[in-house]
């Protein structure tokens, strides 16, 4: 089933969560541990994220550096077929522009189509650490919107060369959405306009980077009404475990912590994943009373605190 048809079908509060394929050499075990975990209480559906390659640096004996590209994360289509097929729950597959030419996002939507998976979330992700070559003869998303637009064209049955009985393929599109502006615009109304864009070019709903402040949240979803985009938006939300991530968590989300949560967990260090849960929990509530369409939980691959929050507020 469809992200969007889950949303328009219940009658009840949903929850889905996110989480990170496992770094090379590991098994798929780490992963289905986490879907095993918080499988009781029915997500409707789980995020997979994507990464592209990398590179690292190597000097070797003779002076010279050498290069090296690496698959820091490999496996998100491969792991969104095994979870959906062997827990008959819908995966969300992210698609990047970052390190993917069309064409390879091509082959990736046609392996998706395969495997019986019609959900993936369009983003540019994060900038690359090398300077990827790109054959002159290959054509690229440089961002969001692009990829949007060129999963519209497969829906229609538009590819990128024609080829005989090509069939259109149905893919429910998601993208991401900035509580707090994202980092690169000059201000939120800009940014709003540029979800607008991707919302119009064929997106059906919306995911909000996570965010710690519900009133951001509340005057996003007003300001998306007011600009005219009229599709779900689901608010994120991350559960903080200790002290590091008030620090990591600004820098790499650009989002801002409330005082008295700061306060509290600087006060209690050796309580900090009771208080993040606490406050998870309270937050998630507001959340649900206000009506959103679900909540989605940044897991990574640690789902023993979002378990907590998660039987809390859909028992």
């Amino acid at each position: 089933m469809k992200v969007i048809e889950h949303i328009e079908k219940s009658s009840n509060p949903l929850f889905s969560f996110e989480i990170v394929p496992p770094p090379r050499g590991r098994t798929i075990q780490a992963v289905t541990d986490v879907v095993k975990t918080l499988l009781p209480y029915n997500p409707a559906w789980i995020d997979v994220t994507a990464h592209p390659a990398g590179a690292y640096y190597n000097e070797k004996s003779d002076g010279s550096i050498e290069r090296k590209i690496y698959k820091k994360r490999p496996g998100t289509i491969g792991i969104c077929g095994v979870i959906q097929n062997r827990f008959k729950v819908d995966t969300v597959t992210h698609l990047l522009t970052q390190g993917f030419t069309k064409e390879e996002t091509e082959d990736a939507l046609i392996e998706l189509n395969y495997l019986g998976i019609h959900n993936v979330l369009a983003l540019r992700g994060d900038g690359l650490n090398y300077n990827k070559k790109y054959d002159n003869k290959r054509q690229r998303n440089h961002y969001a919107i692009d990829l949007v637009e060129q999963i519209s064209d497969v829906k229609k049955g538009i590819y990128m060369d024609e080829i005989n009985e090509s069939l259109p393929m149905d893919f429910c599109v998601g993208v991401a959405g900035y509580p707090e502006k994202h980092f690169e615009a000059p201000n939120m109304k800009l940014d709003i306009q540029r979800l607008k864009e991707k919302v119009n070019a064929g997106a059906d709903y919306v995911v909000t980077q996570m965010f710690f402040k519900n009133n951001k949240y509340f005057e996003f979803v007003d300001s998306c009404k007011d600009a005219g985009i009229d599709c779900p938006i689901v608010p994120g939300i991350k559960v903080i475990k200790n002290l590091k991530q008030f620090r990591s968590v600004p820098s790499h989300f650009y989002v801002d912590f409330p005082d008295e949560f700061v306060e509290e967990a600087h006060e209690n260090p050796d309580h900090v994943e009771e208080i993040g849960i606490r406050w998870a929990i309270k937050q998630g509530e507001e959340l649900l009373n206000a009506n959103v369409p679900s909540l989605h939980f940044y897991v990574m691959n640690d789902a023993k605190s979002v378990s907590q929050v998660v039987k809390k507020l859909f028992k």
